[in-house]
């Protein structure tokens, strides 16, 4: 794959939030894929929760034996631990590390055809990422089929008011929230953070041209709340990037229009919480 290099504007005439450096790479041009494998696989164990080596095997897209000695492998070192039903989960060398996982699995599941038809449609890479105090995380990512291409982000986490489905997350956020989720931000930073998100919210869309890594720009959504009642709210958020070369005011359209579809679709596939068994009932 050819290294592109990616960046991100704001929406609005506000100051801009830009990093000083490219907080997003792209795969090494000599990776060494095992080590990629072993990687990713113990980013999956952290932030997704356990895993039988089957599931593993098809997250990674490698055979089962495979799958199983790089899962020893993270064992020997104290990265991954065996569970007596026999799935493998983080280990003890996380347990100085924050953790904050979620039901991100099950979301992940039901996105993934709609992050395909979104690069069918857009013939550009598409994510699902999900919110993380002040951070988004990737959950999935499906690669464009194009030879310059924005590549696979999965495990990876950025900002949050960089990242175009972060910034439309935060645009859904109270001032109370903003200020809870941003204790690092100034006053004046905040402010003009807030005046960037009521423009976010305005339009239903948010934009990263190059604020993450130059040579990319992404639009992002939010996938709404589920329609049934008693499911929890959501923070997550669909995306579509490219290289900046590739991307036009007269794309912004269409590309938007599939991925608030696509947001829809997802959220009405979650299914309805099961209700509450009463005591005494059983089915």
């Amino acid at each position: 794959m050819v290294a592109i290099r990616v960046v991100a504007v704001s929406l609005t005439n506000g100051p801009v939030h830009a990093l000083g450096f490219s907080t997003v790479q792209n795969k090494p041009a000599y990776a060494i894929a095992s080590v990629d494998s072993a990687l990713l696989l113990a980013v999956l164990l952290l932030q997704e929760g356990p895993l039988r080596v089957t599931e593993a095997a098809r997250r990674l897209g490698v055979s089962a034996s495979t799958a199983h000695r790089l899962l020893g492998m993270l064992v020997y070192r104290d990265f991954a631990v065996q569970l007596g039903d026999r799935r493998y989960a983080a280990g003890p060398v996380w347990l100085a590390a924050p953790r904050h996982p979620g039901p991100t699995t099950q979301l992940r599941e039901l996105a993934l055809p709609h992050l395909r038809r979104l690069v069918a449609l857009t013939r550009e890479t598409a994510n699902l990422l999900v919110l993380d105090r002040d951070l988004v995380r990737f959950v999935a990512t499906v690669e464009s089929d194009q030879v310059l291409r924005v590549g696979d982000r999965t495990g990876r986490s950025l900002p949050a008011r960089l990242a175009s489905g972060g910034r439309a997350l935060l645009a859904q956020m109270s001032a109370e929230e903003l200020a809870q989720t941003h204790p690092d931000l100034v006053a004046p930073e905040r402010e003009g953070l807030a005046r960037e998100l009521d423009g976010v919210r305005r339009l239903g869309f948010a934009i990263n041209r190059e604020l993450t890594e130059d040579g990319l720009t992404a639009v992002g959504v939010v996938i709404p709340p589920p329609d049934a009642v008693g499911s929890p709210p959501l923070r997550a958020a669909l995306s579509v990037s490219m290289p900046t070369a590739r991307f036009s005011e007269r794309r912004l359209t269409s590309l938007v229009s599939s991925l608030l579809t696509a947001a829809r679709a997802v959220a009405a596939d979650i299914p309805s919480p099961a209700p509450p068994t009463l005591p005494g009932h059983h089915t």
